[in-house]
């Protein structure tokens, strides 16, 4: 295709056709190669595509036409959305996609942030959209980087103002494109260690950092609020780190009972698969959130144990039910690690919120995860180790990098 960046744009121009071919217009000005694909399913356009949506129906074994005759918007979306994520990775494997960029509403933004999900992080990913509500957001990200740009006006017709928010659309996707580097090349220095955290973990994060640092390792960290630990996962999966530690799991315990950090499903896979050397603590595995933001906060507020951290930020503890529910799936997870693993437990809470002396503090119940998990665990690779502390002592972080290193180490010499 010559010595231009390839910028993929998705979109149905049976209702944004006139929006879609500026743009691509806009994009060829500036020196670039731009490849429409139309997601259309409800007329047939008048403009031409680049990757016709007939096309893209038929990589998943449907028909165009049945598709419009069908009427069924949830249908049309699934069936574009898989036959452009099968699309879209074919153009990156040949070398055919340096950036991608969606113009639409609600629909096309649903359905590009699922297609734009499956592309490496690197790749400059930006949304033009006429519809962002919060509601939404979450379910567009995922954790991936994705770059959305509020069009503040309806995308309808051909004027003044839709033409200079084109404009300015195509000028940022050819920008960052024209600043990325190729995901290819992208690589961390050896060796790059990920670890995770919050505010009740703060401090053993920090002295964990520090520690690593002095020992020579690149550290990363991922703040653990559901957005950025799922991010990790995802760049773990990428190969990007050498090991981890996992201070902050218990965006997995979210998950499981649609908690404000719920972190995914996938939560404890990507470093499990890739077998790198990892280690694990329980903070905030014993705890949830209850206040007024949580979702299901009935079950949780009326519990007798409640911290409030301020008006927004209320905490509770799981039942002793709840913990060993929870203890199996996180012994399924670690079942699957092909790598070394050790999972260090504070025998004096979990974090800053239960040491001893706060509500939240119950060292018996704790026991309860502890030896549930330990029932269920059946995977040589991974070793369960007790420190009589609370998390946040400095002699919990020592012990942390202290067993990291130890595994690190091992593996290693295995692999020089």
């Amino acid at each position: 295709m010559g010595k231009g960046k390839k910028i993929v744009i998705l979109g149905t121009l049976d209702t944004k056709g006139d929006q879609l071919v500026y743009l691509r217009e806009k994009i060829r000005e500036l020196g670039h190669f731009s490849i429409l694909i139309d997601l259309s399913t409800g007329s047939e356009p008048s403009q031409e595509a680049d990757v016709t949506s007939a096309e893209i129906a038929s990589i998943v074994g449907k028909d165009i036409k049945k598709l419009r005759e069908s009427k069924d918007r949830a249908l049309c979306a699934e069936v574009m959305a898989k036959g452009a994520e099968q699309k879209v990775l074919e153009l990156l494997a040949r070398g055919d996609l340096d950036g991608i960029a969606a113009l639409g509403g609600a629909t096309i933004a649903g359905i590009a942030s699922k297609v734009m999900q499956k592309l490496p992080f690197g790749i400059p990913k930006i949304m033009g959209v006429t519809a962002i509500m919060p509601v939404y957001v979450r379910e567009w990200f995922n954790a991936m980087d994705i770059v959305v740009m509020q069009m503040i006006m309806e995308m309808a017709g051909m004027n003044d103002l839709v033409k200079n928010v084109i404009e300015r659309f195509a000028g940022t996707i050819v920008g960052t494109t024209e600043q990325a580097t190729a995901f290819t090349t992208l690589k961390l220095p050896y060796p790059s260690i990920a670890i995770t955290e919050y505010g009740p973990s703060q401090k053993c994060a920090e002295q964990v950092r520090k520690l690593l640092e002095e020992r020579g390792y690149h550290v990363f960290s991922f703040h653990a609020q559901g957005i950025s630990d799922r991010a990790m996962e995802k760049l773990i999966s990428q190969g990007l780190f050498d090991g981890l530690i996992d201070i902050v799991p218990s965006g997995l315990s979210d998950e499981l009972t649609q908690g404000n950090r719920a972190a995914g499903k996938e939560r404890l896979d990507a470093a499990a698969e890739r077998g790198i050397p990892q280690v694990l603590a329980p903070a905030g595995i014993n705890m949830t959130g209850c206040g007024p933001t949580r979702r299901s906060r009935e079950k949780y507020a009326s519990r007798p144990r409640i911290l409030k951290m301020d008006e927004i930020r209320w905490m509770t503890r799981y039942t002793p039910e709840e913990l060993k529910e929870h203890a199996k799936v996180y012994a399924e997870k670690l079942n699957k690690a092909k790598g070394p693993t050790v999972f260090l437990f504070p025998l004096r809470g979990w974090c800053s919120l239960d040491r001893e002396g706060s509500v939240l503090f119950d060292p018996v119940e704790d026991k309860v995860f502890i030896e549930e998990f330990r029932k269920h665990l059946n995977n040589p690779k991974v070793e369960i180790k007790e420190i009589d502390c609370n998390l946040e002592d400095h002699e919990f972080a020592e012990a942390l990098v202290n067993n990291f290193e130890e595994i690190f180490q091992k593996v290693k010499e295995r692999r020089d």
